[in-house]
């Protein structure tokens, strides 16, 4: 007889949810976009206690495996134990998930579902070689035969909200409409989507003209637009222009964690902030980190080094801050530097 796999007693598996299908934001709603290797757990912790005011963040997407079963535990871990303890945490998080077609998506949506959580993303905008080789990501804007079968199997399985991040195709842009459509006819909740196309990978500038022909191609469904999203007036001028229900920022949100908080509170950015609010920041962070046994000094540094890329570009010599802060060996150096700019 199989032996029931056992949980730690932190993680226990009590659905939060009860599968009301209400869209859970309202207009004008601000989203903390999912970044590969950014937004795990321990971030996201971060950034909530600091910058409540984002709607949702999403995680950085679980890969369904096309090979064998994850073991629950190890969903519970991609969520975060400690997330799914807190209230917060359960009701602005959205697990995303990365499933090409013939992966073992229904073994492992029927896990999460256990957890009971509120909503469930799939990426189909990850333009990585090796995704897309595995006909993952935004490959599937190619094949609307595949995509409709992942989308239908998830939506015909999942309870809770289920929405799509999307790109507005994969070497162009001529399959846009009739993804929009498959998507809404198979009713996700929402579509997420950045406009530029898989082979675009982050090149130029989004174009919001695909957005705003979105919002005219699909009415029933809420379109939350991505891209090129750096500062308020790019929010206040973005839905004005697309007239889209929400946006996710990405990029941008990595250059001002605390952008939710100007938009909503109509404040103004200015050196004299930045400053402050980068120091304060990164040492929230970094005590987050601490938490954590399995990092030691080098691999804190090495996550908050990783996150430096946009932040400083506003400020006087931000190019020179930067480079020192991604020089510096140790953490009382780091942290002097940082102490150094408010």
């Amino acid at each position: 007889m199989q032996q029931q796999e056992e949980l730690s007693p932190v993680s226990i598996v009590k659905p939060k949810f009860t599968g009301n299908k209400t869209f859970p934001l309202t207009p004008g709603s601000v989203l903390f976009a999912p970044m590969e290797g950014i937004t795990d757990h321990l971030y996201r912790k971060a950034l909530l206690e600091l910058y409540p005011e984002w709607d949702k963040i999403a995680t950085d997407f679980l890969r369904v495996p096309s090979v064998g079963e994850y073991p629950k535990k190890h969903i519970l871990k991609h969520f975060g134990e400690e997330h799914y303890q807190s209230q917060q945490s359960l009701e602005k998080t959205i697990y995303q998930i990365l499933s090409p077609e013939k992966a073992n998506t229904l073994d492992t949506i029927e896990k999460i579902n256990e957890f009971g959580f509120e909503w469930l993303d799939l990426n189909l905008g990850c333009p990585s070689k090796t995704v897309c080789k595995n006909r993952g990501g935004s490959f599937l804007l190619s094949d609307l035969e595949a995509l409709r079968y992942v989308i239908n199997l998830i939506r015909q399985n999942w309870n809770n909200i289920f929405t799509a991040k999307i790109r507005v195709g994969y070497k162009d842009d001529t399959l846009f409409a009739d993804i929009l459509r498959l998507l809404e006819s198979e009713k996700v909740d929402a579509i997420t989507i950045h406009a530029r196309t898989r082979d675009e990978m982050y090149k130029g500038v989004a174009k919001w003209d695909y957005i705003k022909e979105a919002t005219s191609i699909i009415t029933k469904t809420p379109i939350i637009g991505n891209g090129d999203i750096w500062t308020v007036e790019d929010i206040e001028k973005y839905f004005e222009f697309t007239k889209c229900h929400s946006v996710m920022i990405a990029r941008g949100a990595l250059k001002t964690p605390w952008l939710a908080r100007l938009y909503k509170n109509k404040e103004k950015d200015s050196e004299e902030l930045r400053r402050f609010e980068i120091h304060r920041y990164f040492s929230h962070y970094n005590e987050v980190l601490k938490k954590d046994s399995d990092l030691d000094t080098t691999k804190r540094l090495r996550r908050i080094k990783a996150i430096s890329r946009y932040i400083f570009d506003d400020l006087k010599n931000g190019e020179e801050i930067k480079k020192q802060m991604l020089r510096s060996k140790s953490e009382d150096e780091l942290f002097s530097l940082l102490k150094s700019i408010i």
